[in-house]
């Protein structure tokens, strides 16, 4: 009866990890063996883990990753696009995050980018920090909308509060006045306080042209490039090249 009692107990108080450690152990016959601290301590480590698992499980929901299952560890070294791997290995600490840094990555369509950007985001979300993913154009449009239904204020604070904000596919979208405000505010708001990532087909060099207006693409330039690592990619799409190489398997089948 206790024993029952204190499950249900457990349960009550949202212990899930405690509680399952506990019915496993009264389903053990050995575990009458352990001493009292044992199994606590059993519990408790079961209990912590259930707990960074699901703060893990919520911070991947929340981010939204468009290629979630993206693992740095899982990064191909041999591709021939130039990538530095031991600044790819300073980078995947996500120290530079910690300190409040910026990181752009820039290459031609098809290089890796976005799976990069994403990896670091599935990273990010693993030590513990909150990360959105957006495309520029899908950024646009939610700040469109948020500032239709009056959310625009609510958006922004929780921009500003994400450790990593992911802006993908920069530079493919045409900048609007209207954009171009909004953008100074979410970048404004996150300067020396949070990380931002930007993966873009387009070189640095031309982002103020592209950006558009003078006054506005020096405050945009200044919150994003001046406090940033980079990551320039060189090469073949690696789509094509794994398209490639996959007719080439089929070719010998």
């Amino acid at each position: 009866m206790i024993k029952h009692n204190l499950l249900d107990q457990l349960q009550s108080m949202r212990l899930n990890g405690m509680h399952k450690a506990l019915q496993g152990q009264l389903e053990n016959p050995e575990s009458e063996a352990m001493s009292f601290e044992e199994r606590l301590g059993l519990m408790l480590d079961r209990e912590i883990t259930e707990r960074e698992n699901r703060r893990l499980q919520s911070l991947l929901r929340k981010a939204k990753l468009h290629q979630s299952s993206a693992l740095i560890e899982d990064l191909d070294k041999r591709a021939p696009r130039k990538l530095d791997h031991r600044l790819m290995g300073q980078l995947s600490s996500m120290q530079w995050c910690r300190e409040r840094l910026n990181l752009i990555v820039t290459g031609p369509t098809g290089i890796g980018k976005s799976w990069i950007g994403c990896a670091l985001g599935n990273k990010a979300c693993r030590e513990g920090l909150s990360t959105r993913y957006f495309r520029l154009s899908r950024l646009f449009q939610a700040l469109q909308l948020a500032r239709a239904d009056g959310t625009w204020s609510k958006l922004l604070r929780e921009l500003a509060r994400t450790d990593l904000l992911i802006i993908d596919d920069w530079g493919l979208t045409p900048i609007t006045d209207e954009g171009r405000r909004d953008l100074l505010e979410v970048l404004d708001d996150r300067f020396n306080i949070k990380s931002t990532l930007i993966t873009s087909q387009l070189p640095v060099e031309h982002w103020h042209d592209y950006i558009g207006d003078t006054t506005l693409a020096d405050a945009i330039m200044d919150r994003l490039v001046h406090n940033s690592y980079r990551i320039t990619l060189e090469g073949e799409s690696m789509r094509k090249q794994h398209s490639a190489l996959n007719k080439e398997e089929t070719s010998h089948e």
